[in-house]
């Protein structure tokens, strides 16, 4: 029997919607499994705001998981659809690939190199891999498949039957388009990811119009392959259909009850499959909730189909911090793999678990990356100790788990900027990694890094693909003689300070409280006084300090925590470069 019960206490969006989804689905169809839904075109590659229409029905189709009842959550791959433009900069592909734009994208050539068959395919392929670290589950339908092997057959047929009570309500949103307007792309702080683009709805009409009426069904051309075809005559009681290629020239006549080379208009064919599978649950983003749009029109055009729109929530834009303007048709957009090489699939789940499908939030390739890393960190301890607030477990809990069970994860999770400022000072020596990372804690040392990871190859990737080489850390070979000798007697005494606590603070913790320590140690105050017990000055005598240590150790005024610079340089090269 399916559990209900759910507590009021750890109502989240994703257990209202679930609720909404149990009832609708023991209304439409009771005792069946309940259907969720997603569609993705592989038409390029498939971004970080495209995720966002495979994971908010994930949230939603996993906690109706957890309450005992059985899911479905479609993944319809629009391969199907027409390639519309070469993408830019994506690596294999020149402008010879514009020869086959009208084509499907299973009938495109995958970018040269590629061990795929086809251009579907290959973006395919690694949103497949992506979904599946993110213990993301589905079924996963090929449009390509469905269309030519005439699985719709009988829904296109119906279709051309009802084409004017389609044409009437098609009629009701068509208006003169205004010119567009020029839009100045936006900084990379606020890089938006369209989450819609590509799925289906991409400037595609809404049906062929000739001399002959219109028609919501488009062949692909006998000859060529491309579906610059217009229907010049069709019969329904034969399904005698007639059209034309604009391309090539080309025209034939087929029967529609045997033809298996076209494809329903996408305001058509969204809501025919909505009937089809009985989809109860299915977001969309903000392009598709306008008025006009493909999703409030298939509201309508579903009845003709025999079903009924589903539950369709509008999610906004999802952000990107630290690269530039992207958008699914140009090369170089960041992927749910590009996320994943740098941080943990949790982190990832939890940054589209814990805010509403309306609410817009970035994904950080930048400095930010730490910060987000370091309040997971927080809301993880806060678990832990049972202190967290209900709505962040129930974020947290989507996020390191799913109903099959907890997501892989770190054995011990030392902090992302900790293991970023390793990785960047060690430039790849494991050893000497792990020989940092072990005094990090010495009353519980890390044995291997193994324990580390993933987390510690997140990081690494992050610092070796996302911070620019002139930010990298590189320690001094030689003392900086000539500073050294500039310095005055408060200088000098800092550094003999902290060179006589070395030994004895040889840790994480030790090192924090004696670099923080020598300042107000100088300036006659407890190494233990706290900020309210100090003057003002003591921050700026500390700043000092630190800019005076990083310049002696690596040539700059910042760089990484100093503790665990000192720990990553090693206690006797620290004292030759401060000029024991």
């Amino acid at each position: 029997m399916p559990i209900v019960a759910q507590s009021t206490e750890t109502t989240d969006w994703v257990s209202r919607f679930a609720d909404e989804v149990i009832e609708e689905s023991e209304r439409r169809a009771p005792g069946k499994p309940v259907v969720v839904a997603s569609g993705l075109s592989p038409s390029g590659p498939i971004h970080l705001g495209n995720l966002r229409e495979v994971m908010t029905p994930h949230l939603v189709a996993d906690e109706i998981r957890r309450r005992g009842y059985q899911v479905r959550h479609l993944i319809s791959w629009d391969d199907y659809d027409r390639y519309r433009k070469v993408p830019a900069g994506v690596p294999g592909v020149d402008e010879t690939w514009a020869e086959h734009i009208g084509k499907p994208l299973t009938s495109v050539p995958a970018p040269k190199g590629s061990p795929y068959p086809n251009w579907a395919e290959h973006f395919k392929a690694a949103m497949v891999e992506s979904l599946a670290e993110l213990g993301v589950e589905f079924d996963g339908i090929s449009q390509t498949e469905q269309y030519t092997s005439g699985v719709y057959r009988e829904q296109i047929l119906h279709a051309m039957r009802h084409r004017a009570d389609i044409d009437a309500i098609l009629a009701q949103y068509r208006t003169k388009k205004a010119p567009a307007k020029k839009q100045q792309q936006k900084p990379v702080d606020e890089a938006e990811l369209e989450a819609a683009e590509g799925s289906g709805a991409a400037a595609e009409d809404d049906g062929s119009s000739g001399s002959a009426g219109y028609f919501p069904y488009k062949p692909y051309c006998g000859n060529c392959e491309k579906d610059l075809t217009t229907v010049t005559s069709y019969d329904d009681d034969s399904t005698e259909l007639t059209y034309s290629c604009t391309s090539c020239g080309f025209s034939e006549t087929v029967r529609l009850n045997e033809f298996n080379r076209g494809k329903l208009v996408w305001k058509v064919d969204w809501p025919m499959r909505w009937a089809y599978e009985g989809v109860v649950f299915e977001p969309s983003g903000v392009d598709h909730s306008s008025p006009g749009s493909s999703f409030q029109v298939g509201g309508q055009i579903v009845g003709i189909f025999g079903g009924k729109q589903p539950i369709g929530p509008m999610y906004a834009f999802v952000g990107i911090s630290g690269m530039a303007k992207m958008s699914s048709s140009k090369g170089g957009v960041p992927t749910p793999a590009d996320a994943l090489k740098i941080m943990e699939p949790q982190l990832l789940r939890w940054l589209y678990a814990r805010r509403r499908p309306n609410q817009s939030f970035k994904v950080a390739f930048d400095q930010e990356i730490q910060r987000l890393y370091d309040e997971w960190d927080r809301l993880e301890a806060k678990v832990a100790d049972g202190s967290v607030l209900p709505a962040d477990a129930a974020a947290h809990s989507r996020a390191v788990r799913t109903a099959s069970g907890d997501l892989p994860r770190t054995p011990r999770p030392l902090p992302y900027r900790t293991l970023a400022s390793v990785a960047d000072i060690t430039a790849g020596h494991e050893d000497q990694a792990l020989r940092i990372l072990s005094d990090l804690d010495p009353a519980n040392p890390l044995t291997s890094l193994d324990e580390a990871r993933p987390r510690y190859d997140k990081a690494e990737a992050w610092i070796n693909t996302h911070v620019p080489a002139d930010q990298r850390t590189i320690v001094r070979d030689e003392p900086d003689t000539e500073l050294l000798k500039s310095l005055d007697e408060q200088a000098r005494e800092s550094l003999r300070l902290l060179l006589d606590g070395l030994a004895d603070n040889w840790s994480l913790d030790g090192l924090t409280h004696l670099v923080y320590g020598v300042p107000k140690v100088q300036a006659g105050f407890s190494p233990d006084a706290t900020p309210k017990e100090l003057p003002a000055e003591i921050k700026t005598a500390q700043r000092t300090f630190f800019a005076l240590l990083y310049q002696l150790l690596v040539s700059r005024d910042t760089g990484p925590r100093l503790p665990t610079l000192l720990l990553a340089v090693g206690q006797e090269r620290v004292r030759t470069l401060l000029g024991e």
